[in-house]
């Protein structure tokens, strides 16, 4: 009996749920109050259809929404890692500078990436 309730508590939908309650405030979060991450969702979805209209074969369109993630992906911790340093201290300190640029260069990497990827898929049709 006892491991049958333990399975039952292992794929409990009321903890799922809240938990997909939560991920969903921080990204209506992200779109309210950080211009960039609209202008990231904005460009992602005029790519996506870009590629939609140009009638990409469907690999190339995978690979342009994985591209298009990698960029949410890299912007969602690029914001989350200044917010956490942020909440660490308000004075200025050199760490938390060099932190915060190591983070925003991610964004960066992924952005020329998608750039890349963006390029080869898209101008070609053009």
């Amino acid at each position: 009996m006892a491991k049958k309730n333990t399975f039952k508590n292992i794929f409990k939908t009321r903890n799922f749920m809240i938990s997909l309650n939560l991920a969903v405030k921080g990204i209506i979060y992200l779109f309210l109050y950080h211009r960039n991450m609209r202008l990231i969702f904005i460009s992602g979805i005029l790519v996506f259809l870009s590629g939609i209209y140009l009638k990409l074969k469907g690999i190339e369109l995978v690979a342009l929404c994985i591209t298009i993630t990698l960029v949410f992906m890299a912007e969602i911790f690029n914001t989350a890692i200044e917010l956490m340093m942020d909440a660490l201290t308000e004075e200025y300190h050199v760490k938390i500078k060099l932190i915060k640029d190591i983070a925003a260069g991610v964004v960066l990497l992924a952005c020329l990436n998608a750039l890349g990827v963006g390029y080869v898929l898209l101008f070609k049709k053009i």
